[in-house]
């Protein structure tokens, strides 16, 4: 599985969340919401080291992860982050791996 940020999107958790070169965000699984991978869990994020990557990018200076005990969330999905400019936010698309 890979993670895919777009450039815009990073910039926008970069300033968001007060992000600087080096950090690490974490994407990880929280019981409840909705996703199209797996009902009744979806995504959250946090601002942390890593302890267990299973997947990463670097995108903007800034370290975007998946710690190995959350991969089984993705079901053989790819993770896409794409900024949205009509929500001014970010969005998560799953696509299957080939």
């Amino acid at each position: 599985m890979n993670i895919q940020i777009t450039s815009e999107a990073a910039a926008w958790y970069r300033e968001e969340l007060s992000l600087t070169n080096g950090d690490f965000l974490r994407f990880f699984v929280r019981y409840g919401g909705c996703s199209t991978v797996q009902s009744g869990f979806s995504l959250g994020i946090a601002q942390e080291e890593p302890v267990d990557i299973g997947v990463k990018t670097v995108q903007n200076e800034i370290t975007f992860y998946i710690e190995e005990k959350d991969l089984w969330y993705f079901d053989d999905h790819d993770l896409i982050i794409e900024y949205q400019s009509d929500y001014d936010e970010p969005v998560f698309q799953y696509k299957q791996m080939d």
